[in-house]
């Protein structure tokens, strides 16, 4: 292999990092971003759990069988 042959060589390598670097911290934000989105996720998880089951711990919301029907019934 002559010089010109290892200069291209290492150009296409070069030119493969960089996009390889781009990718990967492309990937990144969009880890950081769904970290992100799992986090709040989860403490509107907590939020609506606490209110669901406030007081003594029960359900707040009553049984299908003791709710009224609705009017229309």
């Amino acid at each position: 292999m002559n010089q010109q042959e290892l200069d291209g060589v290492i150009e296409r390598l070069e030119t493969k990092i960089a996009f390889q670097e781009d990718t990967i911290e492309q990937l990144n934000l969009a880890l950081q971003d769904q970290q992100n989105q799992l986090e709040t996720l989860q403490h509107q998880f907590k939020l609506i759990r606490a209110k669901l089951f406030e007081g003594d711990g029960s359900a707040a919301v009553a049984p299908q069988e003791q709710e009224t029907p609705p009017p229309h019934y």
